[in-house]
């Protein structure tokens, strides 16, 4: 599987870490709510078909990117950066 990385070009998904599901939002810091944490570091759903996920390129750029990924073919239909590096390639 290639991941075509915003900074770097297509490159081998061995160069990547997959951090998670990009759908997940999680609580606020100042949420105490058991139930909202267990929910977040535990409850996933398994897609079959497109699905959004964060990756990082560890052994690249080390940016993290939002890929939509095609669970059962593996096609990936677009790669995005996120967090501070998209902030900035943003800004120009």
């Amino acid at each position: 599987m290639l991941i075509d990385c915003p900074c770097c070009g297509k490159r081998d998904r061995r160069e990547f870490t997959y951090l998670g599901d990009a759908t997940v939002a999680r609580p606020g810091m100042e949420n105490t709510d058991h139930e909202d944490w267990y929910a977040f570091v535990y409850q996933r759903e398994n897609p079959r078909g497109w699905h959004r996920e964060i990756w990082q390129h560890s052994q690249g750029c080390r940016s993290f990117i939002e890929v939509r990924r095609n669970t059962v073919t593996h096609d990936i239909e677009s790669a995005r950066l996120i967090g501070p590096w998209a902030e900035k390639a943003e800004a120009g």
